[in-house]
């Protein structure tokens, strides 16, 4: 995400979170309430368990925050529990045990008609699968969650137009889901989403089945809603690309376990085990790492030095660039007119190279 976004998302860390979820469990099978709370059995691994108990712990003992005005993604291969754990914030799923609110409201104890409300107003979901209804045009599709809320036509679909305009579809609004590209469509299911004016936006991996560049139009989209509105999102997702473009903070898990929750910075730059390492292998560490995780502390004279000015949250590659093109030994790390620190050519490649980061407090 952009430099402003990550601050958005740091700014609001003190404030509560929009979702607490704490010892999280989802298991699926003949008496699965028991899993949780027996030691032995909650430390077998997914093979095990199912040959002892016939049960599969889809969500282990999972707790995070979503932090309001961030893009927290949850991230993993097939069969990860991801999808199991969006599903169980709005109890789309039953969690077996643990524990979970949204602004401080507990959500396992919502009768049916606050987990309506809910799912209705406070958190909107984004599929793969768009659901969108076939005899309705793009403007009627749009304003359905509005209608299911009781909002009267005209209003609904005033609305509905607006929010149509915002995602891109003008000119579209009476076409029905049949004559519109997947791309589209999924503009559409966006927009439905949008319609309800949600406090958290759920996306279940909504771009995985899209061509290459209509999913890169779409992450566009996404970054640039958010940048405009700044709402929360939770974004699940098995590509790790779109993972580290998308997130602010990525868990990434593994057989229904957080096996590392972090900044795509930390999770590229610091691994927390050799199955994150492997996962992120390839990245192009450049890209992702940061001219704060590479730089020096200044020293006497480095105020008055002629090298390019760098913002701290800007990409190694920007400064490696920088440098390139300048012919400059060092650069200064700025911000705010204020010098944070140097950087030169070894250091950064360093850092590429996979070299330990040095902290550098300002």
């Amino acid at each position: 995400m952009s430099t402003t976004t990550t601050e958005t998302a740091v700014s609001a860390e003190s404030t509560e979170p929009v979702f607490s979820v704490r010892n999280l469990w989802k298991v699926f099978g003949p008496k699965a309430d028991r899993i949780p709370g027996d030691k032995d059995l909650a430390g077998l691994s997914v093979a095990e368990l199912r040959a002892r108990t016939g049960c599969t712990a889809a969500v282990r003992d999972v707790s995070f925050d979503v932090r309001k005005g961030e893009v927290f993604v949850v991230m993993g291969l097939s069969g990860s529990g991801k999808s199991t754990l969006v599903r169980c914030l709005t109890r789309l799923i039953e969690p077996t045990s643990g524990s979970l609110a949204i602004d401080g409201e507990d959500v396992l104890s919502m009768d049916k008609a606050r987990l309506r409300e809910l799912r209705r107003h406070r958190a909107a979901m984004v599929f793969q699968h768009f659901g969108l209804l076939p005899h309705r045009t793009v403007l009627d599709n749009v304003a359905y969650g509005l209608e299911v809320q009781g909002m009267g036509k005209a209003e609904r679909r005033a609305k509905a137009a607006e929010v149509i305009t915002k995602v891109g579809l003008d000119g579209l609004e009476d076409r029905r889901p049949g004559q519109l590209s997947g791309g589209q469509q999924q503009r559409v299911g966006l927009a439905r989403a949008l319609a309800v004016d949600p406090e958290v936006l759920l996306f279940d991996e909504p771009f995985s089945a899209l061509d290459p560049l209509i999913r890169r139009d779409m992450q566009e989209e996404v970054i640039r809603l958010h940048e405009e509105e700044g709402r929360t999102m939770v974004f699940i997702t098995h590509d790790l690309n779109e993972a580290l473009r998308l997130g602010d903070r990525i868990a990434l898990m593994r057989d229904g376990e957080v096996v590392q929750l972090g900044t795509p910075e930390e999770i590229v730059g610091s691994p927390a085990n050799d199955y994150v390492r492997d996962f992120v292998r390839d990245v192009p560490r450049e890209q992702v790492l940061t001219v704060a995780s590479a730089m020096r502390a200044p020293e006497p004279g480095d105020a008055e030095s002629g090298g390019p000015a760098i913002a701290p949250g800007a990409p190694v590659s920007e400064a490696i660039e920088a440098l390139v093109r300048t012919g400059e030994p060092t650069a200064r790390v700025m911000t705010d007119g204020r010098l944070l620190g140097m950087v030169d050519r070894a250091c950064l490649l360093g850092v590429v190279a996979g070299a330990p980061a040095v902290a550098v407090t300002a």
